[in-house]
């Protein structure tokens, strides 16, 4: 099971920090973990990956505005948004193999 939290309304230029629980069977330390977003009327894309060993990637859209981070210790993953566009405007959802959080909104307001 994922949980999303941390959504809301940002103005542009400004910062969300979205975070992940994870429990149930998922083995998380040894997971992957990933955020996608889904905006109205278009599919849902990748935005960041975090590894099992930390290793972190991210869309060219959010590639140094956006940091992933996970904490082990807490079954936590963390998406910190900074410099926020109104095309960040969209459901962000946490994801690792099967499994998808049930999405926390953002909307980025000029």
């Amino acid at each position: 099971h994922l949980e999303e939290a941390g959504g809301g309304l940002a103005q542009v230029g400004g910062s969300l920090r979205l975070s992940c629980l994870a429990s149930g069977t998922i083995y998380f330390i040894g997971s992957a973990m990933n955020w996608y977003r889904q905006a109205p009327g278009h599919a849902r894309e990748f935005v960041a990956e975090i590894t099992a060993l930390g290793v972190t990637n991210y869309d060219d859209s959010v590639k140094g505005r956006f940091t992933i981070s996970r904490d082990n210790a807490k079954n936590m993953v963390y998406l910190q948004m900074d410099s926020l566009k109104p095309d960040d405007s969209a459901v962000y959802y946490c994801q690792t193999g099967a499994d998808w959080g049930q999405g926390t909104r953002v909307t980025v307001s000029s």
